[in-house]
């Protein structure tokens, strides 16, 4: 039996001490680590398998972690993880305590960027390389970033800012969006092989320079150069650019990796190599089902079927999902976008029942909200289905291009609040605060899935910018009306009625704010809205009532607390308010529950910091007395 390669490696060092020829074995020990390893833990399973071999040659031809790898979003991060010391803390992939799903700086020296989101890796690997520049440094800065992620325009404005400066950076595409096609092959490899060769680069730039002194010669050989390598490779977009580019080649084939990237090791300048992989290689059923396969519970390794957690209560993503496809039957001006989120925001039903009007338009999340723009002004009824932390990133043409215009744009927006394993690259903790400061906009926090669904109803039929925004998460189990109601905007709703404590809740966490309740004898009002409060109903209860108590699942800085805390100051209105929500730091991955949890936001939690507050009110005997409440019985 054959000693494991893999389990002798700690470091890259000890990668680059085999022999070349071991190489393709320990790639196939590496997918079936990950695959076993991942059967268990759950995580990204196909992409991390299509990048074993390119991995694998940039660790055993670069010098890292002194040569910087960056990896675009980290879904594909998994082998570099396990070849960097990572390889036993696996096991805690995405866990409480364990190790992140993403490369992550304070995790790995080898881990030279931070990322989770897409499209960065070419604007930072370009700061790097523009720094060892400055410093004198003979490092190299490769950037590997796949074809999904150079659909989004920040990706060719880093691109072009590069091929403007005479810096050392290598750009690897990942294509990964078909199998490897016929024309990667034996001649492409061979073409890929002898265009990053050293005498074809200095041959090439001597011709240049001896034709330059002859403007006419070197204008039509520029002209012939460029047609010629338009015919037999897709390189011309980055020619232009400024790139040397590469290309393509087999991204599995391990001897022609390493020629190439040893080849372009030494080139200088902006270089770009173009591989293609095939999502799922080596695990057949991820091969035939990328999409299922990008990111995984746990499954079983020699079946591929994957454990489905059953629940007889529908996700809020499913409630949006039917409740767009009822609205788009009913009203023919609905027309739905989304940033490369179909899937994951629920608009396959939509998509194949209304083709026309559906938009996936890639990565390009600041694209997304200025179409939407511009089909409202012509009459349309958008609807933008984004992630909240996707939603970040089209800031600025969320106020510039629809809130100033007031125009009638309903953001869906998912994976609000706490994401779980994911962390906090793809938590949505900070969505109320900042939609709230914004003017025209109508803001709504569902408590459950009915109300999901009248909620984006009225968002849908208000004449102006709008969002709904809800959890990954199942529904609390209430029965959807399967009418599209219109709720009276800025109304809140009493869910019981107690003494001396009112919780005002925004959000799905009204089950666990009506169980604390129920312990301390409080009221419980399901707020609704974030914008417009219901100014009506706090005055009601900052009279009626010792403490207020907010609660929601958005970070307490800048969120719907602060929005009561605002409203009772412009009032002059003088009652204790107590703000309960998400700290001031990055939560990191883990359980939705125990994060819950760790920011008070259970039961217990929530009960413990009222009890707490009041016992600094009931000391408080002076202003007690002026509110004219005896102290509250509460066994502390």
């Amino acid at each position: 039996m054959l000693q494991s390669l893999l389990e002798h490696i700690q470091t890259p060092a000890d990668l680059r001490q085999l022999p070349e020829r071991e190489l393709p074995r320990l790639a196939s020990e590496l997918r079936e680590f990950l695959v076993e390893t991942l059967s268990r833990t759950g995580g990204h399973l196909a992409s991390n398998l299509g990048t074993v071999e390119l991995t694998i040659a940039l660790h055993y031809v670069f010098n890292t972690p002194e040569d910087r790898l960056v990896w675009d979003v980290g879904h594909q991060s998994y082998a570099h993880k396990i070849l960097t010391g990572r390889r036993e803390a696996m096991t805690g992939l995405r866990t409480l305590g364990g190790i992140s799903g993403f490369p992550k700086r304070c995790e790995s020296p080898y881990d030279a960027f931070g990322v989770g989101h897409s499209s960065t890796s070419i604007s930072a690997a370009l700061g790097m390389a523009i720094a060892a520049h400055q410093q004198e440094r003979r490092r190299k800065v490769i950037a590997i970033i796949g074809d999904g992620a150079m659909t989004a325009g920040m990706a060719f404005e880093a691109l072009n800012h590069a091929g403007s400066l005479a810096v050392d950076l290598l750009v690897i595409l990942n294509d990964n969006k078909m199998s490897i096609s016929p024309n990667v092959g034996g001649l492409s490899n061979y073409l890929a092989k002898v265009l990053s060769s050293s005498l074809y680069t200095s041959v090439r730039e001597g011709s240049k320079q001896l034709l330059k002194r002859m403007p006419t010669v070197h204008e039509l050989a520029r002209r012939t150069e460029a047609y010629m390598k338009g015919m037999i490779v897709p390189g011309t977009l980055f020619e232009e650019l400024g790139f040397n580019y590469i290309g393509p080649i087999d991204g599995h084939d391990l001897p022609t990796l390493l020629t190439t990237l040893n080849n372009m090791k030494v080139l200088e300048g902006p270089q770009f190599l173009h591989i293609m992989t095939q999502k799922g290689k080596g695990f057949p059923i991820a091969e035939d089902n990328p999409s299922i396969y990008h990111g995984v519970t746990a499954f079983d390794p020699k079946t591929g079927k994957i454990e489905i957690q059953t629940s007889t209560h529908p996700t809020y993503t499913q409630i949006f999902s039917d409740w767009l496809y009822d609205m788009a039957t009913e009203d023919k001006r609905l027309v739905g976008i989304t940033p490369a989120m179909c899937e994951g925001s629920g608009l396959v039903k939509f998509a194949q029942h209304y083709p026309d009007r559906y938009f996936d338009v890639g990565i390009a999340e600041q694209h997304s909200v200025t179409l939407a723009a511009g089909l409202a002004c012509e009459g349309l009824k958008p609807v933008v289905a984004i992630y909240s932390t996707f939603l970040q990133r089209a800031y600025d043409q969320l106020i510039h291009d629809v809130a100033l215009q007031n125009l009638p744009v309903l953001f869906a927006i998912d994976r609000a609040g706490i994401v779980g394993a994911d962390g906090p690259t793809h938590s949505g903790n900070f969505d109320l605060a900042y939609l709230r400061c914004i003017p025209n906009m109508l803001i709504m926090t569902p408590a459950d899935e009915n109300e999901c669904r009248q909620m984006l109803t009225t968002g849908f039929r208000h004449d102006g910018p709008s969002a709904v925004r809800y959890p990954r998460a199942q529904g609390v189990g209430v029965t959807v009306a399967p009418t599209l109601t219109v709720l009276p905007i800025g109304k809140a709703e009493m869910r019981r009625q107690g003494h001396q404590v009112a919780l005002l809740v925004f959000g799905t966490l009204l089950p666990i704010a009506l169980a604390a309740a129920a312990l301390l004898d409080a009221t419980v009002v399901n707020m609704r809205f974030v914008k417009p409060l219901d100014g009506a109903m706090i005055l009601e209860l900052a009279q009626q009532h010792q403490l207020l108590v907010t609660v929601e699942e958005n970070v307490i800085m800048g969120g719907a607390g602060s929005a009561v805390n605002e409203y009772l100051q412009a009032q002059a209105k003088s009652v204790s308010v107590l703000n309960l929500g998400l700290p001031n730091h990055f939560l990191e991955q883990g359980d939705t529950p125990t994060l819950l949890a760790k920011a008070g936001l259970d039961v217990n939690g929530v009960v413990q910091s009222i009890k707490q507050r009041l016992k600094l009110e009931i000391q408080d005997t002076v202003r007690l007395n002026q509110s004219g409440n005896p102290p509250l019985k509460i066994d502390y």
